[in-house]
């Protein structure tokens, strides 16, 4: 077989770190600082001053005055992109770098880490920038709180949104109700209680509910927990007999990798893995990387001081994005880069949320379905990542699990085999049809014409933005 022709031929990659000095605002930073986990916050990029400050002048004003408008006009999330991911990007490990102007530029512009943590107001669709059912709890987490901050949404299982902050900002975030600083298109909300209370609120909860034996801890990110907190918090979660499952959820062991590999850090989760062993408990870690190019050795010493501080195992959970991830090529070589370079284990693709503007970056089901199809075979079977689509209501379903799918209007209808928290009375829960919606541009031009001919587009685009501005939940209408 070694000879034969394959539509995906496997190589192993070397990780490299691409040389910050080649961005003028780094061209005196050394090794200590970049290793260093306090060094990568305070020179986090958060505006567009500070981002010319480091590019010099690399970049066009057009890219700039690009990326002002989609902060002013679409933008969910506000800036926040740390040194390691803005080093990922034109990274030039084998090739010159691109000249400064409108080389660079259209480099710049190209680069998929860039596209989903820099998106700029050309990236969106301009003829469907959001989907007529986006919602910006579209998967209606919060109605489905048992306490403030944790959703119980799986019979066995819960989420623990500890904070509503990250290291880092992605553009895609489905969390975009709550976490992070409000955007001229989008006032967040905040949590009420002090964390101290909420904390509690959760724990007497799970100590109260046998069932739940697994739980996701996230926010937010738990890398912008001080570590004694957490700690504390997983601590507490490991003296409750009916917690046998605990999932750290944090994308800066990809994007500040320096954070997992402090020394404070990996002797506090080595504390916790010790006494998670001793009680049968699996501890895990869960990151979010999307694509081959961020990973770096900065990444994969992250992940190896975990796994030698004891965690089970380290979990890649990316989202499937247009321009980011979409071809079987970029799945294979990310998925790969995981599991020979940096010890991490290909678990899921999601599907992109339908949160307000976020067209551009979501894929049909039938897309979906086909990357699915391309990447089997390739990987071993337990680091062959599923991609799944988060119906509302409904939670993580395999792309090939769709009931019914209407392909020339992008409906697909799923059912469900378990009720929410909040459907203990609903008799017809189980035999629902839940249903989820292809981008409108990626359906035939019949598909495409019913959707024109049925909905109001500008009143749905002002829809769109007083409800990411004003409200908690868009409408839940199931059916168009």
């Amino acid at each position: 077989m070694g000879m034969v022709e394959q539509p995906y031929e496997y190589r192993r990659r070397e990780l490299l770190e691409p040389d910050w000095t080649r961005f003028p605002g780094w061209s005196g930073v050394t090794q200590a600082n970049w290793d260093d986990a306090q060094w990568q916050r305070v020179n986090c990029v958060r505006n567009i001053k500070q981002l010319r400050a480091l590019m010099g002048d690399l970049l066009d004003d057009r890219f700039y005055d690009d990326l002002a408008r989609d902060q002013a006009e679409r933008a969910t999330m506000s800036m926040l992109v740390p040194p390691q991911m803005l080093n990922t990007m034109v990274p030039s490990t084998d090739a010159p770098m691109p000249s400064a102007g409108d080389d660079f530029t259209e480099a710049f512009y190209a680069d998929p880490i860039r596209n989903y943590m820099l998106p700029v107001f050309s990236d969106r669709r301009t003829d469907w920038p959001s989907h007529p059912h986006a919602s910006r709890d579209s998967l209606h987490e919060h109605d489905m709180w048992v306490a403030e901050g944790l959703t119980h949404r799986y019979p066995t299982k819960v989420l623990a949104e500890l904070l509503p902050t990250c290291p880092q900002y992605c553009g895609h975030c489905t969390r975009m109700d709550l976490v992070g600083n409000s955007t001229p298109q989008v006032a967040k909300l905040k949590f009420d209680l002090k964390p101290v209370d909420r904390y509690a609120a959760m724990l007497d909860y799970l100590r109260s509910t046998p069932v739940v034996r697994d739980v996701v801890v996230s926010g937010g990110d738990v890398a912008n927990m001080p570590w004694k907190n957490l700690e504390a918090f997983v601590d507490q979660l490991l003296d409750i007999d009916n917690i046998r499952d605990i999932r750290l959820a944090s994308k800066a062991l990809m994007g500040l990798p320096q954070h997992w590999f402090a020394e404070d850090v990996v002797e506090g989760v080595a504390r916790v893995s010790a006494k998670a062993r001793a009680r049968g408990v699996s501890l895990a870690i869960h990151t979010h990387v999307n694509n081959a190019q961020s990973l770096t050795p900065s990444v994969a010493r992250a992940a190896k001081a975990m796994l030698d501080a004891g965690v089970r195992d380290v979990r890649n959970q990316g989202v499937l994005m247009r321009g980011v991830n979409d071809t079987s090529e970029q799945l294979l070589d990310l998925c790969f880069g995981l599991a020979d370079g940096a010890q991490i284990t290909p678990y899921y693709f999601y599907m992109c949320d339908m949160i307000p503007f976020a067209e551009h970056w979501r894929l049909s089901l039938a897309e979906a379905q086909h990357l699915q199809h391309s990447m089997m075979g390739y990987l071993p079977g337990f680091s062959t990542p599923r991609i799944v689509c988060d119906v509302p209501f409904v939670g993580k379903r395999w792309v090939h699990q769709v009931e019914e799918y209407d392909t020339e209007r992008g409906i697909s209808y799923w059912r469900k085999n378990y009720r929410t928290s909040i459907e203990g009375d609903d008799t017809e829960a189980l035999s629902r049809e839940y249903v989820y919606y292809d981008p409108i541009y990626t359906l035939p031009e019949s598909g495409q014409q019913w959707w024109h001919t049925s909905i109001d587009r500008e009143a749905l685009l002002a829809d769109s933005s007083e409800q990411a501005a004003t409200s908690r939940h868009a409408s839940e209408s199931q059916l168009v």
